[in-house]
């Protein structure tokens, strides 16, 4: 997905590595090793049951249905679409950046990973614009609370999502070397100039302007909520929450990610010194993984939008559980007659 594996007097027998990576030797091989796995399999192993759980809960105990629900509900499905991807990576850097799963699935895996991180976003959007509405224009877009405006914007994220990640499936490559394949992400693509200006559009269109304007819309609601009157003091508590929640999520998970694969793409076509390159590749090396830690900030959101959602979760959770002791106690009456 990367860089590979062997030095550079390995690399001029092997053109496409070579186009690739230039006359650097890349140095962050042990980083990526031990680094990516690690982080994916928390991410994995924490973000996969806890959306299953989510998911199941506002299926079956979220009834009836609001339109934060089903924006909520959407986020988790494509969460979990989204956390999928990850065990394949989690192999791929493990093995020293062996992909053993070939280029169709090469493609389909990256495909997966960025059509899931930006419907989340997107997602994420959605679900601000509502708030703005709801708390800022609560009669004159009274409309809007209805569930088939929450539905149409979801269809609409699914469809701009697919729109755009689908040219990144022939920008992807995977490559043969020393009898060892390396399945190669976008910014290690031959084709640098039409990968510069696809990722600069697909920044702009899918990250920088949500970013903006889920900016927009809770500075919008904290103003809002403090020029109005003291008995709002919980919705503006519940406000607060959730506008840090957001934030956070963007500024920290986001934006770092976004800033250093355009710097990233953007050193491969400049000449640059091996250690500026080396430098820059590290930290978007470092930056890629806290895309995926923007799960943790969906699930705490799930709790902090609803109160009902932390109820009926927990009814779920303490049902399986009573049911699971039922079923241990007849095991243990069939096994002592």
């Amino acid at each position: 997905m990367n860089e590979p594996l062997d030095d550079v007097a390995n690399a001029s027998h092997f053109p496409n590595y070579a186009a690739a990576f230039g006359n650097c030797t890349d140095e962050k091989i042990p980083l990526k090793r031990h680094y990516f796995p690690v982080i994916y399999s928390i991410v994995f192993l924490v973000g996969f049951p806890g959306n299953a759980v989510a998911i199941s809960t506002y299926i079956f105990k979220m009834r009836p249905w609001k339109s934060s629900t089903i924006i909520m509900l959407n986020l988790a499905c494509t969460d979990l679409l989204y956390l999928t991807s990850l065990p394949f990576l989690i192999h791929y850097y493990a093995s020293g950046e062996n992909w053993i799963f070939g280029d169709f699935m090469c493609k389909f895996i990256h495909f997966g990973f960025h059509f899931n991180l930006y419907s989340s976003i997107l997602f994420l959007t959605c679900f601000s614009i509502f708030r703005y509405f709801v708390i800022i224009h609560p009669m004159s877009c009274f409309s809007i609370h209805k569930t088939r405006w929450a539905v149409v914007a979801c269809a609409v994220v699914w469809i701009i999502s697919l729109a755009v990640v689908v040219p990144m499936t022939f920008l992807i490559t995977s490559t043969t070397r020393a009898n060892r394949s390396a399945c190669l992400d976008l910014t290690n693509s031959d084709d640098l100039t039409t990968v510069k200006w696809y990722n600069l559009i697909l920044t702009a269109t899918t990250f920088c302007l949500p970013l903006l304007i889920v900016t927009l819309c809770y500075t919008m609601i904290i103003y809002t909520l403090t020029q109005g009157p003291r008995t709002h003091n919980c919705l503006k508590q519940k406000a607060r929450r959730l506008t840090i929640l957001l934030l956070l999520v963007f500024y920290i998970c986001f934006l770092p990610f976004h800033i250093l694969r355009v710097i990233r793409i953007e050193s491969r076509l400049l000449s640059i010194s091996c250690s500026i390159e080396n430098q820059i590749h590290g930290a978007y090396i470092v930056s890629r993984p806290l895309t995926a830690l923007n799960t943790f900030g969906n699930l705490l959101l799930y709790m902090v939008v609803s109160n009902n959602f932390q109820q009926a979760m927990c009814s779920m959770v303490r049902c399986k559980a009573r049911r699971n002791s039922e079923e241990a106690k007849k095991i243990g009456h069939s096994n002592n007659p």
